[in-house]
C-alpha cells in the first residue's frame, strides 16, 4: 500500500502540516523542496505543450474535425467559466464575508502588493490579443507563456498537417520527443512526496493558523463555492453525459493529492493527459484540449477572483452595485484567461484587474495576502477537475471517446450508454 504514490503524497502532506505547526522555523527552511519540485515540472510544461498540441492537430486526419473539436471546446470553456464566475458572485453576495470589517483603504500598506502590480499589463481586449503573439518561439518557451506557446503550436500543427501530417519525419520526431518528455515527468513524479512535504511544511510554518482564523469567513465561502461548483455544476454536466463524477475523482486521486500538496495544477498536467488517454479519450483530442484548458478553462481561478473582489468591496465599504458587478464579471472573464501564464496566477491577475478597472482600492488586495496560499489549493484542484471533465465531455460530443475503454476503467464510473445523445 505504501508503494502507491497517492498514499505517499497523503502521508507527506500530513507530516508537512504537523512539522509546520510544531517546528515552524524548521518547516520554513524546507521551502526549497516544494519550489524545486514545482520548478522541475514547470521546466517541461512549455516544450511538452508545444509537442502535444502540434501532434494533436497534425495527427488529425480531417482538419474539419480539429476545427469542430476546438470550437466546441471553446464554447464549453466560456459557458462553464461564466457559470464559475456567477457561482462566486452569488456566494459572495449571499454570504457577504467582508461585511462589518469597516477597513479604511488609506490605512492599508499598498507597498506590499507593489511587486504584483508593477509591470503587469492591462487586461483590455487589445492588450490581450497582442499578448497572444510571441516575439519568437524560444522567447515564449523561455518565459513559459502558455498562451503564446499554444498559438505557435497551433500554427505549427496546421502547417505540419499540410506537409504530410503523420507521414512526415518532423511528426515522428516530435512524437518521439514528447515520449522522452513524458518519461522525464515520470522520473520527476517519484519525488512528488518530497515536494508536497516541503510545500505544506512551508505554508503552515510561514503563515501558521492566524490568517485562517482572521479570514475564516472568506476562506469558508471560497471552499464552499468551489464545492458547490464541482458537485453542483460539474456534477450535473457529468450526469447529463453518463459520467459519474465521484468515479472520475477517484480515478484521478493521485493527481489531485499532488495538486493539494504543491498548490499547483501544472505539476500534474502531463500525468493528467496520460490518465485521460488511458480512460478512452483519443490522444490527439487530449493533446489539444488539456493544454488549451489550462489557459482558457480556469474555473477555480474564476471563483476566487469574483469572491475576492466582493470581499474587498465589502470590507472597505466600497459601493459595488449590480451593474458594476456585471461589468467587473465581464472583465474577469477575459483577464482570467491569462492567469496560467503568470507566476502566482490568481493573486497577480486580481491585483492587475483592480488596477485596470479602478473601481476598488488596489491596496485592498493586502487583506487576503495572508490566506492566498491556503486558497490556492482549492483553486488548483477545481481547475484540474474542470479540465478533466471538459476533456471527457467534448470527447463525448465529438465521438472521440472510447466508451468501451471508459466503461472498463476500474473506478471511472463511466457508463456505456449516455442518457443524452449528441448529433455528429
Amino acid at each position: 500500500m505504501f508503494r502507491r504514490l497517492y498514499i505517499q503524497v497523503l502521508i507527506a502532506i500530513v507530516a508537512g502540516a504537523l512539522l509546520g505547526h510544531v517546528f515552524p522555523q524548521v518547516a520554513v527552511a524546507l521551502r526549497p523542496l516544494g519550489d524545486l519540485f514545482v520548478g522541475l515540472v514547470r521546466m517541461l510544461i512549455a516544450p511538452l505543450i508545444f509537442c502535444t498540441v502540434a501532434i494533436g492537430i497534425a495527427g488529425m486526419e480531417d482538419m474539419k474535425r480539429v476545427g469542430r473539436t476546438g470550437g466546441l471546446a471553446l464554447l464549453y470553456f466560456e459557458l462553464v467559466s461564466s457559470l464559475a464566475l456567477v457561482i462566486g458572485l452569488l456566494v459572495g453576495n449571499l454570504a457577504r464575508p467582508g461585511m462589518g470589517l469597516h477597513i479604511d483603504p488609506r490605512l492599508l500598506d499598498a507597498g506590499r502588493i507593489a511587486a504584483y502590480t508593477s509591470g503587469t499589463p492591462s487586461h483590455g481586449v487589445a492588450e490581450f490579443l497582442e499578448r497572444l503573439i510571441p516575439s519568437s518561439l524560444f522567447d515564449a518557451l523561455a518565459r513559459g507563456d502558455i498562451l503564446q506557446v499554444l498559438v505557435f503550436a497551433g500554427l505549427f500543427g496546421f502547417a505540419l498537417q499540410a506537409c504530410g501530417g503523420r507521414e512526415s519525419r518532423v511528426f515522428r520526431a516530435l512524437d518521439e520527443l514528447s515520449r522522452v518528455l513524458f518519461a522525464m515527468v515520470a522520473l520527476i513524479m517519484r519525488v512528488a512526496p518530497l515536494g508536497a512535504f516541503g510545500a505544506m511544511a512551508f505554508t503552515v510554518g510561514q503563515y501558521g493558523l492566524k490568517p485562517l482564523a482572521a479570514l475564516a469567513s472568506l476562506l469558508g465561502c471560497f471552499y464552499a463555492a468551489c464545492l458547490l461548483f464541482v458537485f453542483g455544476v460539474l456534477g450535473l454536466i457529468a450526469r447529463l453525459h453518463g459520467i459519474r463524477l465521484l468515479g472520475v475523482l477517484g480515478y484521478l486521486r493521485e493527481e489531485l493529492l499532488v495538486v493539494l500538496g504543491t498548490s499547483s495544477s501544472e505539476t500534474v498536467l502531463p500525468r493528467l493527459m496520460t490518465r485521460l488517454e488511458a480512460l478512452g479519450v483519443r490522444r490527439p483530442v487530449v493533446n489539444l484540449l488539456i493544454p488549451t484548458g489550462y489557459s482558457l478553462n480556469l474555473d477555480g481561478t474564476a471563483i476566487y477572483l469574483t469572491l475576492a473582489v466582493l470581499f474587498i468591496a465589502q470590507a472597505t465599504d466600497t459601493p459595488l452595485p449590480l451593474g458594476s458587478q456585471l461589468l467587473l464579471l465581464a472583465v474577469l472573464l477575459l483577464s482570467s484567461k491569462g492567469a496560467a501564464g503568470v507566476t502566482g496566477s490568481g493573486f497577480i491577475v486580481l491585483a492587475a484587474t483592480l488596477q485596470s478597472v479602478g473601481t476598488l482600492p488596489v491596496a485592498g488586495v493586502t487583506l487576503i495576502l495572508g490566506i492566498d496560499r491556503f486558497m490556492s489549493e482549492a483553486r488548483a484542484l477545481t481547475n484540474v477537475v474542470g479540465n478533466a471533465l471538459a476533456t471527457l465531455v467534448v470527447a463525448r460530443w465529438t465521438g472521440e471517446l472510447d466508451l468501451e475503454a471508459a466503461a472498463a476503467a476500474p473506478i471511472s464510473g463511466m457508463r456505456r450508454s449516455a442518457p443524452v445523445e449528441f448529433p455528429k
